[in-house]
């Protein structure tokens, strides 16, 4: 119950090929030096729970593949089967979450709009009942045109820069945390790291995404405003469809950061959120103070919260139960284990009231704290 879930995804765009290549090699590595005894690696798989989706976009690969990388067009292949690119097409839950914020609102565990599945394709579908069923901790999502690591928000809060490269920087209240994970991953790749890629230029290697260019109804930011889990774009080539004699160079390039940034998954604190009975309590809501971004606990009462070096006041809640709150250091290597055990309250709630937290249902959320004009279904 405190091993936390991990995840690659690679060829969300179906002719942005090198991430599923990645993948596939990856896997096979670990594989090999887990059974070679490498102690790196056998504890990696034996502390984390790792998932991998070579492709999300095999329809739009077989299209691109057709044309193999010397004909292929930078849009060939892009979108799945119907025309959709897969990356524009998750709820969008921004607009509720930057609406909400200038009225105190919530900014994670965002509910659905009633009628999201009729609003999105099919792989779109299985990607978040699959992000759903698991409780991801970190993530990162693999792409090509570019060279450099993107972290959210993805998508500008002033819709006057929507269109425009080079916008606005908009930061996620996780931003200084969100930033070392890129760097995590552009300073142990061979090249990411020097800036120059591509001919653009990223200090670092990285960028905050709606800093580059705003778009809305991507799968970075869905993640950390649905569910508990730290995703990041990786943009890893400036090939789109690398030829095949390019693909030893580049997995020697990404291999280190590929593993370094799975490690980056046991940081922060974690541990186990029970009853006095050592029941554990699911949903729990894990609150930092200072950081007005909160993650839950899972099925078993089981949380994580990737946290920088730091003292932090952290406070578990859940309905029905007394509030703890305790202060903690985070160090610079393994997760501090931090349980919470709640007592039941007492106290009568009244129907009225709701725990800190608590997920509210999509209509109670609209009328709450979305106006008519911006609800889902008549936006653009």
């Amino acid at each position: 119950p405190v091993e936390p879930e991990f995840k690659y995804v690679g060829n969300m765009h179906g002719n942005e090929v090198l991430g599923r290549e990645l993948l596939l090699q990856l896997s096979e590595f670990l594989c090999e030096e887990y059974r070679r005894g490498n102690e790196r690696i056998t504890h990696l798989i034996h502390d984390t729970r790792i998932h991998i989706m070579p492709s999300m976009n095999p329809d739009g690969y077989e299209v691109a593949a057709k044309q193999g990388p010397d004909s292929n067009g930078y849009l060939t292949g892009r979108n799945n089967a119907n025309g959709v690119d897969l990356n524009r097409n998750f709820p969008d839950l921004n607009t509720f979450m930057y609406y909400s914020g200038e009225i105190s609102g919530p900014n994670h565990h965002i509910p659905l709009p009633d009628n999201w599945k009729n609003q999105v394709e099919p792989e779109t579908l299985a990607v978040i009942q699959w992000i759903s069923s698991y409780n991801f901790v970190l993530s990162a999502n693999l792409h090509g045109g570019a060279v450099v690591a993107n972290y959210p928000y993805d998508k500008s809060q002033d819709q006057r820069f929507r269109s425009h490269r080079r916008t606005v920087n908009t930061p996620t209240p996780d931003d200084k945390l969100f930033q070392k994970l890129a760097k995590t991953y552009s300073y142990a790749h061979s090249w990411m790291h020097r800036g120059w890629n591509c001919g653009d230029y990223f200090a670092d290697g990285i960028t905050n995404g709606a800093s580059w260019y705003s778009l809305s109804k991507g799968m970075q930011d869905f993640n950390y405003l649905y569910t508990n889990c730290f995703e990041i774009t990786l943009e890893l080539s400036c090939n789109k469809f690398p030829p095949e004699e390019d693909l030893e160079r580049q997995w020697m390039a990404n291999r280190e950061a590929l593993v370094a940034f799975i490690e980056e998954v046991h940081q922060g604190i974690k541990g186990m959120v029970s009853d006095k009975n050592n029941n554990g309590i699911a949903g729990a809501v894990i609150s930092v103070q200072g950081i007005s971004h909160d993650i839950t606990s899972g099925d078993m009462g089981d949380y994580f919260r990737l946290l920088l070096p730091g003292v932090y006041t952290v406070t578990a809640s859940a309905e029905g139960y007394q509030p703890q709150t305790v202060t903690i250091t985070v160090g610079p290597a393994a997760p501090s284990l931090v349980h919470f055990q709640l007592k039941q309250d007492v106290v009568r709630k009244s129907p009225e009231r709701k725990a800190s937290g608590t997920r509210m249902n999509n209509k109670t959320f609209q009328k709450k704290v979305v106006p008519r004009a911006t609800r889902w279904g008549t936006q653009r």
